[in-house]
């Protein structure tokens, strides 16, 4: 069983969702994060998931599309963001995720960019705007090396589609909640229980189903592990309070540490 099966796996033996947390590494500089990702983890985050920063983040809001530009400001690079995740891999016994877009792995290579993930001890990778029909060669180089495939699916995924992605996903499916982009949202729709409902037959007994884009409230966790998904990702949150408090970082770490223990304690099975 992979790290990641096994943090799921975990964090349902004690009645609970698995919480990942995303930051983008490098935000506000790549020093930092290694103990950006100790608060977390201390507050209940059980999978980590490092962007790893680009210039044009098709997929995400106003909010990670920021903390890209402050990250490649301070210098953040993806060898730098493999060696973060190695640090904090070294550090904790939690699974860390890459997400990347496409360039990134392109330019360095497939295999050369598997194989030094595999080195940092990077557990899966996500590339938002990599189609699984167009992942082939992707997806044999990650096999090659032992590294997780997390594939997007969306409210318009039909359901013959969304039985491809799910058997060229490893580790977990990252289900989209909404149409657009990452941000905070105010409520959980209806809608994104029922998608949740949709899904579940595809992926019980086969693989995670985990939960992202908008989820920021415990509200909103428990609503959804409540729904039946194995997990949820909380991003923009967290990156909120790192650029509301980039110039005190004791109440940085402390708040992101908070703000992670309540989304936890929100995210019990039903």
């Amino acid at each position: 069983m992979n790290a990641i099966a096994e943090a799921f796996q975990k964090t349902k033996k004690q009645g609970k969702g698995a919480l990942i947390g995303y930051v983008t590494a490098g935000d506000p500089k790549p020093e930092l994060t290694p103990k950006i990702a100790d608060a977390l983890i201390r507050g209940g985050v059980g999978i980590l998931e490092l962007g790893l920063p680009f210039s044009d983040p098709i997929a995400d809001g106003p909010t990670i599309q920021a903390a890209s530009v402050r990250a490649l400001a301070a210098g953040a690079t993806p060898t730098k963001v493999l060696k973060i995740a190695r640090e904090v891999r070294d550090n904790h016994d939690i699974p860390v995720v890459i997400m990347t877009y496409y360039n990134p792995v392109f330019r360095m290579g497939l295999d050369k960019f598997f194989e030094t993930a595999k080195n940092c001890k990077v557990d899966g990778v996500i590339v938002p705007d990599l189609s699984v029909e167009e992942a082939a060669d992707y997806k044999a180089a990650a096999t090659k090396f032992g590294v997780g495939t997390i594939f997007l699916a969306a409210p318009s995924t039909s359901n013959e589609r969304l039985s491809r992605i799910v058997d060229c996903s490893s580790g977990f499916l990252y289900l989209v909640s909404h149409f657009g982009v990452t941000g905070t949202q105010a409520t959980i729709e209806d809608s994104t229980l029922q998608l949740v409902k949709r899904v579940l037959p595809f992926t019980s007994g086969r693989i995670p189903l985990a939960v992202g884009f908008g989820v920021s409230k415990p509200e909103h966790v428990n609503r959804i592990v409540g729904a039946g998904a194995d997990g949820v990702i909380v991003g923009s949150a967290f990156i909120n309070l790192i650029q509301e408090r980039q110039n005190d970082i004791p109440a940085m770490l402390k708040d992101l540490e908070t703000t992670a223990g309540k989304l936890k304690a929100a995210a019990r099975i039903a």
